[in-house]
C-alpha cells in the first residue's frame, strides 16, 4: 500500500469538487437520506419481530435469520462495497445501493413465506454495503473546506443517530397501525425519489492514480463461511451438535473461513483485512472486544423486544416507545466517552463502560412472567446501552491508534465489521439457547390440553421468560469477556482526534476517502 501522497492523489482531491452538479444542500439531504435508510434498517424490524413470527410461522431460532441476513451481508461487503464506489464511479454505486435496496425491501415486504423474506433481507444487506460507504465518499470528495465539510459530516451522523434512534418507533407505529409489511414498503418511494434526485444532483467521480482491486473472492468466503456457521449454531435447537444438519455446515464454514485466510494473505492485491493489522494489541484488543460487547448488546434488542410483547403484551407501539430511554442512553454515553477519551485516553471509559454493559445484562436476566416494565426492562437495559455508548467511541480509538494514518480508515471499517459479524453470531447462538430453554421448562411444566386456556398461556409465559433470562446470563458473560478482551489493549496516551468519522455511537462508520490508500487523500 502507498505511504505519502502522489501527484495523483493531490490531482484527484483538487478536482473532487466535480462531484457536485446541483446546490450543496440537496446533495447533502440526498447523501443523509442514503445513510437514514441503511441504519433505520438495522433497527426498525426488531419490534415488529413478533409480528413476523405469528404471520409467516417463523420458530424462534428461525426469526432471528431476519436480522442476521442482513447484518451479515451487510458487515460481510461493507469494504468491498467502499472500494466499490472508488473504483467504478460514486454516483453509480450509489444508485446501484439505492436499486438492490429499495428492491429488495419490496421483496420483504411481499414475502409469501420466512424463507423468500430471508433472501430478500440478505439482498437489502448486500445493498446497504453498496449504499452505506458510497454516502460518506461522495460527502467527503465533494466538500472540501474545512468548515463546510465539517458541517457536512455532522449532519451526515447527526442522520445516522436519528436513524438508529427512531428505528424502533418507526418499527411500533407502522406495525400497530398498518402491518409488518409497511417497515418494508416505507423504503420503496423513498428510493425511488432519492434515486431521480440523486442522478440530478452529483456527477460521477472515481479515485484516480493507484485505484483499489475488487477482493470479490474475500468477501465471499467470508460472507458465506459466517453464513454457515451461524446456520449450524441456529439449527442445534433441532438437531444435535453431533448430528450430519450440524457437522456438514460447520465443516463448510471452516473450509470457507480458511480459503478466507489464505485468500487475504497470499492472494489478494488489496486484501479486504490485512492480516498484519492484528500485530497492534490495539486493533486486536479493539476488535475482540467489539465483536462481543457489540454481539452481547444487538442480541438484547431481539430479546427484550419479544419479552415485552409476548410476555408483558404491549403493543408494537408501546414497545417502540419503551426503547427510547434505551436510545437516550446510548447518545449520552457516547458524547461523555467523547469527552473522556481526549482527556484519560481510551481504556478507563472502555472499562467502566463495558462494566456497566454487563451489570445491565445481569440485570435483566432476573424478568419475571409476572414483572413489569419499570421493575424488569427499563433499569438494566439503560444501564446496559449507557455502557454500550461509553464503550463504542474508546474502542473506535484504540482500533486506529496503533496503525499508520494512512489504514486508519481500514481500520475502522473493520471494527464496524467485527460489530456486525459478532452480533450475528451471538444472536444464533442465543436464540437457539432461548428456544431450547423454552421448549425445556415447557416440558416439565407442561401447556398439555389438559390445562385451560389461562392456564397453557401462565405455563407459556414461564418458559419463555426462563429462555429470555437464560439468553441475559449468558450475553452478561458474553459481555465480561468484552471486558477481558479490552484488557488487551494497551494503556496509552489521550489520543489526537481520529482521521475517521465516527457514527452515532461512536463506531467508525467507514473510512474517509483521505484516509483510503487506494483512493483520493484528503488535505
Amino acid at each position: 500500500m502507498p505511504g505519502a501522497p502522489t501527484a495523483a492523489d493531490t490531482a484527484s482531491a483538487s478536482a473532487s469538487g466535480a462531484t457536485r452538479r446541483g446546490p450543496s444542500w440537496l446533495l447533502l439531504a440526498v447523501v443523509c437520506v442514503g445513510q437514514f435508510m441503511v441504519v433505520l434498517d438495522l433497527s426498525i424490524v426488531n419490534v415488529a419481530l413478533p409480528a413476523m413470527q405469528r404471520d409467516l410461522h417463523f420458530s424462534t431460532s428461525q426469526l432471528q435469520w431476519v436480522v442476521n441476513a442482513y447484518a451479515l451481508t451487510f458487515g460481510g461487503f461493507l469494504l468491498l462495497g467502499g472500494r466499490a464506489a472508488d473504483l467504478f464511479g460514486r454516483r453509480k454505486i450509489f444508485i446501484l445501493g439505492l436499486v438492490m435496496f429499495s428492491g429488495a425491501s419490496l421483496i420483504c415486504a411481499l414475502a409469501p413465506n420466512e424463507g423468500l423474506l430471508i433472501a430478500a433481507r440478505a439482498l437489502q444487506g448486500l445493498g446497504a454495503a453498496v449504499l452505506s460507504p458510497a454516502t460518506l465518499t461522495i460527502l467527503t470528495t465533494t466538500f472540501r473546506e474545512a468548515g463546510e465539510r465539517a458541517r457536512a459530516l455532522g449532519l451526515w451522523s447527526a442522520m445516522a443517530a436519528v436513524g438508529g434512534a427512531s428505528g424502533a418507533l418507526f418499527g411500533g407505529v407502522l406495525t400497530d397501525l398498518l402491518s409488518w409489511r409497511w417497515i418494508f414498503y416505507i423504503n420503496v418511494p423513498i428510493g425511488l425519489v432519492t434515486i431521480i434526485v440523486a442522478r440530478a444532483a452529483f456527477r460521477d467521480t472515481r479515485a484516480e492514480g493507484r485505484r483499489p482491486t475488487l477482493d470479490i473472492v474475500g468477501a465471499l468466503t467470508v460472507t458465506g463461511g459466517l453464513v454457515a456457521l451461524v446456520d449450524a449454531i441456529a439449527g442445534t435447537d433441532i438437531h444435535s451438535w453431533g448430528s450430519s444438519a450440524t457437522l456438514v455446515p460447520l465443516a463448510i464454514a471452516v473450509v470457507l473461513l480458511a480459503a478466507f485466510a489464505v485468500v487475504e494473505t497470499r492472494v489478494a492485491r488489496t486484501p479486504l483485512v490485512p492480516f498484519r493489522l492484528f500485530r497492534s494489541r490495539g486493533v486486536t484488543g479493539a476488535n475482540l472486544s467489539m465483536m462481543l460487547v457489540g454481539g452481547a448488546i444487538f442480541a438484547m434488542w431481539l430479546f427484550l423486544s419479544l419479552y415485552m410483547q409476548e410476555v408483558l403484551h404491549f403493543s408494537p407501539l408501546i414497545t417502540g416507545v419503551g426503547f427510547l430511554p434505551q436510545t437516550a442512553a446510548i447518545a449520552v454515553g457516547a458524547q461523555v466517552a467523547a469527552r473522556l477519551v481526549p482527556r484519560f485516553g481510551p481504556p478507563p471509559p472502555l472499562l467502566v463502560g463495558v462494566t456497566l454493559a454487563t451489570v445491565g445484562l445481569a440485570w435483566l436476566s432476573r424478568i419475571s412472567p409476572t414483572g413489569n416494565y419499570a421493575a424488569d426492562v427499563l433499569g438494566g437495559s439503560v444501564l446496559a446501552t449507557l455502557g454500550m455508548g461509553l464503550s463504542f467511541t474508546p474502542l473506535a480509538f484504540a482500533a486506529t491508534s496503533g496503525v499508520a494514518r494512512e489504514e486508519a480508515g481500514l481500520a475502522s471499517g473493520m471494527l464496524n465489521t467485527s460489530r456486525q459479524v459478532g452480533g450475528s453470531i451471538a444472536l444464533a447462538a442465543l436464540a437457539t439457547l432461548a428456544a431450547a430453554r423454552t421448549a425445556a421448562v415447557l416440558g416439565v411444566h407442561g401447556a398439555g390440553s389438559t390445562l385451560g386456556i389461562a392456564a397453557r398461556r401462565a405455563a407459556l409465559e414461564r418458559a419463555l421468560t426462563s429462555g429470555f433470562s437464560r439468553v441475559f446470563v449468558v450475553a452478561a458473560v458474553i459481555a465480561f469477556a468484552g471486558l477481558l478482551a479490552a484488557l488487551i489493549i494497551p494503556r496509552q496516551p489521550a489520543p489526537a482526534p481520529s482521521p475517521a468519522v465516527s457514527d452515532a455511537a461512536g463506531v467508525p462508520a467507514m473510512a474517509l476517502p483521505g484516509d483510503n490508500p487506494n483512493g483520493p487523500r484528503s488535505p
